[in-house]
């Protein structure tokens, strides 16, 4: 049988799973020898304001929280400025901070959230999805190939430049 795989708002009861999965993915990025996420941020902190503000969502698998993301509608400073450019600039959302929960590593979760978030995308009439990743996060970078997204340029956030991409939803 399938699982029941669905995207939803995430709850501040699920903070200390969410920050769970997050130090996993930390640790992930440190043994591949990344910077990423290596100076303290995320933190359990991001996580709750995440929760609050109400972009924290999380995928389940028969309700249990397999993969943690914050979607963020038409707000990201750092994407002011891009060295390229952006495929349009209508309203947009913005993909940050995904972390996949260990015991659902290598089953394509993440190809599964961005059909959700693709879904969500559509379904509240918003043009595009737009997304950066470390130059180094190999695993993101072919899933987003997978996905259709093209390379736009490169952006500036608090931890350094970040390869950004978007996709066309509507």
């Amino acid at each position: 049988m399938n699982p029941e795989i669905t995207l939803r708002k995430a709850e501040i009861e699920d903070r200390y799973i969410i920050w769970g999965i997050i130090q996993q993915s930390i640790e992930r990025r440190r043994q591949d020898g990344s910077t990423q996420w290596q100076n303290g941020y995320p933190n359990l902190g991001t996580v709750e304001s995440d929760i609050a503000k109400g972009f924290g969502y999380v995928l389940t698998v028969d309700g249990e929280i397999a993969v943690f993301a914050a979607l963020i509608l038409n707000d990201e400073p750092a994407y002011s400025t891009i060295e390229g450019a952006w495929l349009s600039d209508g309203e947009f959302v913005v993909v940050h901070r995904i972390a996949v929960d260990e015991k659902f590593a290598g089953q394509g979760m993440v190809k599964k959230l961005f059909d959700h978030i693709e879904d969500f995308t559509r379904s509240h009439e918003i043009q595009s999805v737009k997304v950066d990743t470390n130059y180094d996060n190999i695993a993101m970078l072919k899933i987003l190939e997978g996905k259709g997204y093209s390379y736009c340029g490169e952006v500036l956030l608090k931890d350094g430049m970040r390869k950004a991409f978007e996709k066309i939803i509507i």
